[in-house]
């Protein structure tokens, strides 16, 4: 994933990390896919790999970042519009695909039915799509570091953070050239992950049936294989002091992951018939809500202290501890 942080940095904030973000997501996506066309039934692996992402990202990266940022710079700053915009998202896409289909009566045990998946799949993607295109045109503004003693870059001054264009067309075309070469080393250190993603889903099922592990730990392992680079890119952020940047990439991937993950599985159930079931048990609807919660009163516009990294830390003991111990 070097590139695709190298490619990142070029492009700043925010279409630096969509981009981290969405590499990674792809990576995310083709193992899902993989463990699920692969043999034997996992119906749950699309919802187990998306919880875990969650209780990765949102608690223990999260709260990681929050605690040694803390301790290095005592407080620390960011953009409370778009930062409280993401867990709107959050709270949207992550109540209809993971705890909605719990409540729905002609499917219910956490299936949707075929038509509910066809229009919940086109309700999320043009929910996130929107989203993006705001995110990076208009109001591009709310996902930059703003100055410091500032939570926000007013409206009126969007356009006194962004980085600012070459001056020439010559380095406007060396730019353009830079990014072209990045991308396309991009996509060739992704091509052997999607090679070997089938044998990998294979090692990854057979290893923790041969264990005798608890099957919700298929999604943990998957979400820690994809996301620990994108985890060290928002840590050594919050240790930098950009701590916008670690919650651009906190929690734009899994924003992301709900966005584009639950479509792609409801499509991919759809096309193969394999059975796909995105209900969170009771257990982890408490913890949903609680993460939630917790990320609500972390970001309600005051800066980050080490007190609260330590909560968040504590909700993803819990997590691990509930998966050995239910």
């Amino acid at each position: 994933m070097k590139e695709a942080d190298q490619l990142a940095d070029k492009l700043g904030e925010p279409y630096g990390t969509l981009i981290l973000t969405l590499s990674v997501l792809f990576i995310e996506v083709v193992l899902i896919a993989a463990v699920m066309l692969g043999p034997g039934e996992n119906p749950t692996i699309g919802k187990d790999s998306i919880f875990s992402v969650m209780m990765i990202i949102m608690n223990l990266v999260i709260g990681l970042s929050i605690l040694l940022g803390g301790l290095t710079y005592g407080e620390q700053e960011y953009n409370s519009q778009g930062t409280m915009s993401y867990l709107a998202m959050i709270i949207v896409l992550g109540g209809i695909g993971l705890m909605l289909p719990n409540f729905i009566q002609s499917a219910g045990g956490g299936k949707f039915s075929d038509t509910q998946a066809i229009v919940l799949s086109v309700i999320i993607f043009t929910l996130y799509g929107l989203f993006l295109s705001l995110q990076l045109k208009r109001y591009r503004h709310l996902y930059v570091q703003p100055k410091t003693g500032s939570m926000d870059i007013p409206f009126k001054e969007r356009f006194s953070m962004i980085i600012p264009v070459s001056k020439n067309n010559r380095d406007k075309s060396n730019n353009k050239k830079e990014l072209w070469i990045r991308s396309a080393l991009l996509v060739l250190t992704l091509l052997p992950i999607i090679l070997l993603a089938q044998n990998m889903a294979v090692v990854i099922d057979y290893g923790i049936k041969a264990a005798s592990l608890p099957p919700a730990l298929t999604g943990v392992l998957i979400a820690i294989i994809v996301f620990t680079p994108e985890s060290m890119t928002a840590i050594n952020a919050a240790l930098n002091n950009e701590f916008q940047r670690t919650v651009n990439l906190c929690q734009g991937a899994f924003m992301s992951t709900v966005g584009l993950t639950v479509p792609i599985i409801l499509i991919i159930g759809l096309i193969t018939g394999k059975t796909i079931l995105f209900g969170l048990t009771t257990t982890e609807t408490l913890l949903f809500v609680i993460t939630l919660v917790l990320s609500i009163i972390t970001f309600s516009g005051k800066r980050t202290t080490p007190t609260i990294g330590i909560m968040h830390l504590a909700v993803f003991a819990v997590f691990i501890m509930l998966i050995f111990n239910p």
